[in-house]
Formats: structure tokens, sequence, C-alpha cells
């Protein structure tokens, strides 16, 4: 799946996702579940939204500065957190976010874009939706890739 995101003053953002990782607006590609902040991006041990804990969030509440909201991308549709864990984050004074990795990935480009104290928490997911529009975005990216100087091989 593929995301626009040609502003590059607005710090790291996520230009697409697969069951493998991220790529990033800065041309790296981050493999498995990532903590991305705007400057920064770092490997975050989690496999699954069930793997979410204490722990694991530690790392989002005891850095400086103090974000303000966490978009938490739990993988595929129908993954949830547990209400302790949101509770727990509550009481870290940190507001969450949580949704499928689809959403998520958005959601945290908009509130860095716009300048907002985010950090994500994103798990890739393993199942996802195909549009027609990945479809003919592929199907050009290949045609494009079969030339040779502005000829193509027959």
């Amino acid at each position: 799946m593929t995301i626009v995101n040609q502003d590059t003053n607005l710090g790291i953002l996520i230009n697409s996702y697969s069951r493998a990782g991220f790529r990033l607006s800065n041309g790296m590609m981050a493999i498995g579940p990532i903590a991305i902040f705007p400057k920064s991006v770092l490997s975050w041990d989690v496999n699954t939204a069930e793997d979410i804990n204490e722990e694991s969030l530690s790392l989002f509440y005891t850095l400086e500065p103090k974000i303000d909201i966490l978009v938490i991308g739990v993988g595929n549709p129908g993954q949830q957190v547990s209400s302790k864990i949101i509770q727990y984050m509550k009481e870290k004074h940190i507001s969450l976010e949580i949704s499928p990795t689809e959403t998520a990935c958005a959601t945290y480009n908009f509130l860095n874009a716009e300048g907002r104290c985010v950090a994500g928490a994103l798990i890739p997911p393993t199942q996802y939706r195909i549009s027609e529009d990945d479809i003919a975005s592929t199907k050009r990216r290949n045609r494009d890739m079969m030339k040779v100087d502005d000829f193509p091989i027959v």
C-alpha cells in the first residue's frame, strides 16, 4: 500500500507499508514493527496487538519531550489493545489513537504534518486491501522498468 508524501520538511513520514514493514519518506525501509517519531525510527519488540503491554509502551512515556498522542497501528482490522493498557497510558497523560495499521499510518502522517508532538507504534498488517489504483500504479511501474532509454524491451 502506498501513501503519497512529497514534503521533506515534515520529518519522517510513512510512504508505504507491507507485510514486511514500512517504507519511510527518507528512503529507508524499516522491517517489522516500528516505533516512529518525527525525527527517528526504532524497531519495536512486539509481534501482535496481544504483545502490547506496559513494558512495550514504556519507551513512549519515558522519552523527552513528552508526546501528546500515540498512534497505535494494531496490524489487521479486528485486532484490539487491552482496555487495561488504554487506562495505563491515560494515567501517563498520553492520548491514544488505536486503529488498523492502514488507518494508523495516515493518522500518524497527518498529525506529524500538523506539527503535533506525536509518535507511532505500528505493527505491519498480515492482510491488506488492494485497490484499483494500487494495481494500476504497479502495472505502470512494471512497464516503466521494462524500458531502456525510452525504448521498450521486446
